[in-house]
């Protein structure tokens, strides 16, 4: 019964001990972080897009009228 225990102890220890996953966590809060901002600033440059075609089309529309 004592070896048992110190077996999984040992394990236990060594779970604790690891840090191969950290890397993969790391990379994934930074690909996160990049997406996020990503979001946003499409956000915000689809508004001024949108603004850009609707004076685009508003200038086509007037100057098409004249003519």
């Amino acid at each position: 019964m004592n070896n048992l225990m110190m077996n999984i102890l040992v394990k236990v220890q060594d779970l604790l001990k690891n840090e191969e996953g950290q890397d993969l966590v790391e990379y994934g809060l930074v690909v996160a972080l990049v997406a996020f901002g990503a979001v946003a600033a499409m956000h915000a440059l689809g508004t001024e897009i949108s603004s850009v075609f609707s004076d685009i089309t508003s200038t086509l529309t007037s100057a098409v009228a004249t003519t």
